[in-house]
């Protein structure tokens, strides 16, 4: 029989695991992290790559340091954010993964475009 002790712990993961992953279900959120898995980069330049007001930027980023995706620090008088795990960039490449076999393979298929295929065998009929 499982140890109780071991399944709520587990309950516990999967719904902090949750909470992460709705943190991050907002495409302006996405982009923000996308970014800063290229290294630090001032709210300035951030707030420019989300076409919004520093404002909308602030509580994206907000949202996104509750969670301990990012954090922040000063540096020569601007804010700086950096991602607090860098392994954030294996969720995107995941998601890319999974977005080329379900949606762009698929318009390829439609497209008409056909997946190679080995030449024919050829050997003696018998």
């Amino acid at each position: 029989m499982p140890d109780p002790t071991t399944n709520a712990d587990s309950d516990e993961l999967f719904r902090q695991q949750a909470l992460i992953l709705k943190a991050l279900a907002n495409a302006s959120r996405l982009k923000l992290v996308d970014r800063l898995v290229r290294g630090p980069c001032p709210v300035g330049e951030l707030t420019a790559l989300v076409d919004s007001d520093r404002t909308t930027v602030s509580k994206h980023l907000a949202v996104l340091r509750a969670h301990g995706i990012v954090r922040d620090r000063r540096e020569a008088g601007a804010v700086v954010y950096e991602l607090r795990t860098p392994c954030a960039a294996s969720v995107f490449a995941c998601t890319r993964k999974m977005l080329e076999e379900r949606v762009v393979a698929p318009r390829a298929a439609r497209s008409g475009r056909r997946p190679r295929q080995a030449p024919p065998e050829t050997g003696a009929a018998g």
